[in-house]
């Protein structure tokens, strides 16, 4: 049997690259440097907000784009090529989207459109050899690289984030993407978890622990958090808690005058924050800046004195470990996956989601003790460096990729 491993292998996600996932285009970039070759795949465009520096210019002019190439004349002689290349395969797939679809008109007309889109994604994987196609975001992108797979005979599989797919795990078919898959990497042990709750055990074995990554030389950083500037990053979304954090600088900055924050990122919610700000009073403490690019976001870590994410729901948040690489000490609360990344008491401090005078009295214990502060900069950037480093979990993953590890 011939060696494979020399041909292309192909990354999807519903929109690539985004200054949100900045976690994919590193993974992509260790794999590049270990000689493998990777095809960039996108379901669609992502808006010109997110292209913030010239690594996501870059990425953004090498990836291919479904809805931009599923021109109708194009997106027919894909289906009718896949058609008549195995007529067998092309029904089994289209069936596939039929009962998969979670049920209702609206539902099954995504799920066609799905099956439409990966008749033009698998016309792509041929034309450039590819071997394998990993998804991130196990939703909407991975359907339609469920059905790619079945389409083309090309083997699939996908990082499970989470926590937004745990919500509704029966609705994107879970299950069937666990089973169909050639492995799952789990971004956590919590991750896994949930996986297992929701899939067959006699696919238990395809789920491997693969954490998201940084390279720790890039946040080096000789600074001591000494003052009391804050630094969160990351969506304007309900979901990342920053009412909360707002509520508690107005506790905080009675005892702290200098008190200041920067938000860093964009989203639905940020006319809403700008205006609790200025209506708490916090104009003067707390700035809206939007998305930066890498780059930016390292220098604003060195400038930071402590980094803040109260999110309600997350996986294991790449930007804590960016905090914890630049040896910043962390309060976040104590959800999901967290707890595997930030040790509470040693690497930051966990607190419970949604209560404001919890988090408040955690930011005033580490910005009141700069010993304190430093100590627990020092830890975090350890745990990084031994557990979350992308260089070593890329070497992992490509094992997976690689068929070397069942």
């Amino acid at each position: 049997m011939s060696d494979t491993t020399d041909r292309p292998i192909a990354y999807l996600t519903g929109e690539y690259p985004r200054a949100t996932d900045t976690f994919i285009q590193r993974e992509v970039a260790e794999l590049r440097a270990m000689g493998q070759e990777v095809v960039t795949c996108s379901v669609r465009r992502t808006g010109d907000e997110h292209l913030v520096g010239e690594e996501q210019k870059k990425e953004a002019a090498r990836t291919f784009y479904i809805l931009s190439a599923a021109r109708p004349l194009h997106l027919l002689l894909c289906h009718l090529g896949a058609f008549l290349r195995s007529p067998a395969r092309y029904l089994r797939a289209l069936w596939l989207a039929i009962r998969t679809s979670p049920g209702g008109i609206k539902a099954m007309l995504y799920q066609l459109f799905y099956f439409a889109e990966a008749g033009v994604l698998a016309a792509h994987l041929r034309k450039n050899n590819v071997r394998h196609l990993h998804n991130h975001i196990a939703k909407s992108s991975c359907s339609v690289a469920m059905l790619t797979s079945e389409l083309s005979g090309i083997p699939y599989s996908f990082t499970l984030h989470g926590p937004d797919i745990f919500f509704a795990p029966e609705h994107w078919r879970l299950d069937e993407k666990i089973a169909r898959a050639a492995f799952v990497a789990c971004i956590s042990h919590f991750c896994r978890s949930q996986a297992m709750a929701f899939s067959d055990p006699k696919h238990w074995h395809k789920l491997h622990i693969i954490h998201c990554g940084v390279d720790p030389r890039r946040y080096a950083n000789d600074e001591l958090p000494m003052g009391h500037n804050l630094l969160f990053v990351g969506r304007l979304a309900p979901v990342k808690g920053l009412p909360i954090l707002l509520r508690a600088m107005e506790t905080l900055v009675g005892d702290y005058p200098d008190l200041h924050l920067t938000v860093i990122g964009d989203g639905p919610s940020r006319a809403a924050l700008e205006h609790q700000a200025e209506s708490a009073g916090l104009g003067n403490h707390v700035d809206f800046v939007g998305y930066k690019s890498q780059s930016e976001v390292a220098e604003a870590l060195v400038a930071a004195d402590l980094f803040v994410l109260p999110s309600f729901a997350e996986g294991v948040p790449v930007v804590l470990m960016e905090a914890m690489a630049a040896a910043r000490p962390v309060v976040t609360t104590h959800i999901a996956g967290i707890p595997e990344l930030v040790t509470h008491g040693a690497s930051g401090l966990l607190v419970p989601p949604g209560d404001p005078a919890a988090l408040a009295e955690a930011i005033g214990k580490v910005v009141g003790n700069p010993s304190r502060a430093t100590g627990m900069g020092i830890a975090g950037r350890a745990t990084v460096e031994t557990a979350f480093d992308v260089s070593i979990e890329a070497v992992r993953l490509k094992a997976l990729l690689d068929g070397r590890v069942t």
